[in-house]
């Protein structure tokens, strides 16, 4: 007997697994913020007694030390990655027990050189799961280029003969649980569906549908596109042995505060909606609106070590984002949560707020070729190249606070593909002291309405 609960991380695309036979449990890949672990396994009564990672984790934070110094459990990380703290080493073949379940390493390095799958037994049994991590995905792989420019085909290849090991060694009816590919930027190409099996991953995984090792290559590495700057981050906070994240409420900053903090070049980051930003905002904030790619995008733009104040309607509000912050390593300095008028304090009209305003696709089409207007295309580079408006100008959303200046004069109309990445970099070019308008819609209508659309420059 076995039961797997799965503890999702929708924000940043990752699952987490607690694994037990009713007595005892086994968890692979915690993200930081354990309590929602402890949660899981308090709801099964149940012991954690192994924390197991399969590799050392580039797009978040873990949570697996402290995990394993919370309850007491084996922290089992792979023998040949190099890592600050004392851990239960792990190879190939080796075998883990947690009651009556037994988690058998399976090397299968191309996500990162060292990484490990975990196959689940009951017992002596057959296997009944496998805990994949970034190498087989649901119809896909893990990205490959997270390392290092020099190590990517190579790893590219070790992907390929890892999958096909996996599918090679697993019967049919092997449940598949992956860390990653659930929105994550840690997946290679699209992933599809919510459950998976070895024998449905046959008939519909990359690494098993391309016969050609060579043209999974080429295929897998022509659609590695940009990752969050913040990647390069986790990895080395990962060796050291990360702590549980301070979840007691920032330090409250009142209305001078606030603005000491944006003269100073700080980061005040508003969680509100991005519309009612658009509307009514303090001038100099920046709007990172709070819903699932908060963290990764936030992440993603804002410079490294940047000192970040948030604010928002609400202290559960303000709560929430800090959790999911501290799953990539970001911890605010200060916070604050109420009205507009509350947090610019008085008097209200003394320059301390702003706006600009908010249209669509149909609205930049009725300004179409009007004088100094600027569309500015924040998309991905890929995006970019898939087709884009002619005339516009491309500066990807996370170059835009360091690239304003090369923006023409006029007003900027600026767009994504949904307009949540948009409304940041609005809000820097706002801060910036330009004349923006925020176009919030989905890209697909852009060509419906007749805007000219193309895969030039």
């Amino acid at each position: 007997m076995h039961d797997v609960v799965t503890i999702e991380t929708a924000g940043l695309g990752d699952r987490s697994y607690l694994v037990h036979d009713g007595v005892h449990a086994a968890v692979i890949d915690p993200q930081r913020d354990i309590d929602r672990v402890l949660a899981a396994a308090e709801a099964a009564a149940v012991r954690v007694t192994r924390v197991l990672e399969t590799h050392i984790h580039n797009d978040y934070v873990t949570g697996g030390l402290a995990l394993a110094r919370a309850t007491g459990a084996d922290y089992v990380v792979a023998a040949a990655e190099d890592v600050s703290f004392d851990r239960t080493p792990a190879a190939d073949g080796d075998r883990f027990r947690s009651g009556r379940l037994t988690l058998t390493a399976m090397a299968t390095p191309g996500h990162t050189p060292g990484h490990l799958s975990y196959v689940l037994r009951t017992g002596d049994s057959a296997p009944v799961a496998v805990f994949t991590g970034g190498s087989l995905l649901y119809g896909a792989v893990g990205r490959t280029d997270l390392i290092g420019p020099d190590q990517t085909v190579a790893l590219t290849r070790a992907q390929y003969h890892s999958v096909r090991r996996l599918a090679g060694d697993l019967p049919d009816p092997v449940a598949v649980y992956p860390t990653h590919g659930f929105g994550s930027f840690c997946s290679a190409t699209p992933t599809s569906g919510s459950s998976s099996t070895i024998g449905a991953e046959r008939v519909s995984n990359i690494a098993l549908t391309t016969p050609d090792e060579d043209g999974f290559v080429k295929e897998l590495m022509a659609g590695l596109g940009a990752y969050p700057r913040y990647y390069e981050h986790m990895g080395p906070a990962n060796r050291r042995g990360p702590a549980a994240p301070d979840l007691t409420s920032p330090p409250a900053a009142d209305p001078a505060e606030l603005r000491r903090r944006m003269q100073a070049g700080d980061w005040v980051v508003d969680l509100r909606e991005r519309r009612d930003f658009a509307g009514r905002h303090l001038a100099g904030s920046v709007s990172v609106e709070l819903g699932d790619p908060f963290a990764t995008y936030l992440g993603w733009t804002m410079a490294w070590g940047t000192p970040l104040t948030l604010i928002g309607d609400s202290a559960g509000q303000v709560a929430r984002a800090q959790r999911e912050l501290a799953r990539i390593g970001i911890a605010p300095a200060a916070a604050a949560a109420g009205t507009m008028d509350q947090l610019a304090g008085e008097p209200p009209a003394d320059g301390r707020l702003s706006g600009y305003p908010v249209s669509d696709f149909a609205g930049l089409a009725a300004s179409w070729g009007s004088a100094g207007r600027v569309v500015l295309d924040v998309r991905r580079p890929d995006e970019w190249q898939a087709g884009h408006l002619a005339g516009a100008v491309h500066i990807p959303f996370w170059e835009v606070e360091r690239r304003s200046g090369e923006l023409p004069a006029g007003e900027i109309w600026v767009h994504c593909a949904s307009g949540f990445r948009a409304s940041i970099a609005a809000s820097l070019l706002d801060r910036a002291g330009r004349r923006v308008v925020h176009v919030d819609d989905d890209w697909d209508r852009a060509e419906r309405l007749g805007l000219p659309v193309t895969a030039d420059g």
